[in-house]
């Protein structure tokens, strides 16, 4: 990802200088990281009525036409500017196509979109892969249905901050940038989900062995 996030950069660049070509290649860079994003967070109910290209596809549309505002302004990274984009077309077709002629008590009733298992499963091996011991023998020795219980006690911007770091795999600055936090206070969510995810399975191991 270093080197993605420094040819972003040139292509930001050059786009900002009226590099006509630049902007496709700036977009066309991330559609890769956008695709992991969508399948990470589109619900399993949407897949029987939308093709996730299709979402990523007009995020790239809608993201070439409001590019020349973003490159004034530049309020914050590029990526995270273009997955949130993504995330809004993914918050319409859920509203439209699953929760639609549905009550809520508010129009802006917030979308939550849970994790598959697929995703749990792959967020487990991110976890055991990036943990040094002794929380990677501990995650190793979980099972998957245990973790997904674990993850599903955490409070919610807890379990966000590993989605963003290990799944989309973002980077700490990117991911501050989705949450509204600065680069400091994202690290320390992150090590505290860890902390916090640490205790719960510990707390609820069987106590087999002595």
């Amino acid at each position: 990802m270093p080197d993605d996030h420094a040819q972003s950069e040139v292509w930001l660049a050059r786009a900002a200088a009226g590099d006509r070509s630049a902007r496709t290649r700036l977009l066309e860079l991330h559609r890769a990281r956008l695709r992991r994003m969508v399948a990470v967070r589109l619900d399993r109910r949407l897949l029987q009525r939308i093709d996730p290209s299709d979402i990523i596809q007009e995020t790239l549309i809608l993201a070439d036409r409001r590019l020349d505002e973003y490159l004034r302004e530049q309020p914050i990274p590029f990526y995270p500017w273009l997955r949130q984009l993504a995330w809004d077309q993914l918050v319409t077709a859920m509203r439209r196509h699953v929760l639609a002629g549905r009550r809520s008590r508010s129009r802006e009733e917030a979308v939550a979109f849970a994790l598959s298992d697929e995703s749990v499963a792959e967020l487990a091996t991110c976890l055991v892969d990036h943990s040094a011991d002794p929380f990677r023998k501990l995650l190793k020795a979980e099972a998957h249905g245990r973790l997904h219980q674990a993850l599903a006690q955490l409070a919610e911007q807890d379990r966000e901050i590993l989605v963003l770091r290990h799944l989309e795999q973002l980077s700490t600055t990117e991911a501050a940038a989705v949450l509204n936090l600065g680069e400091s206070a994202a690290k320390m969510r992150h090590l505290r989900a860890l902390q916090r995810l640490r205790e719960l399975l510990a707390s609820d191991r069987p106590e087999t062995e002595h």
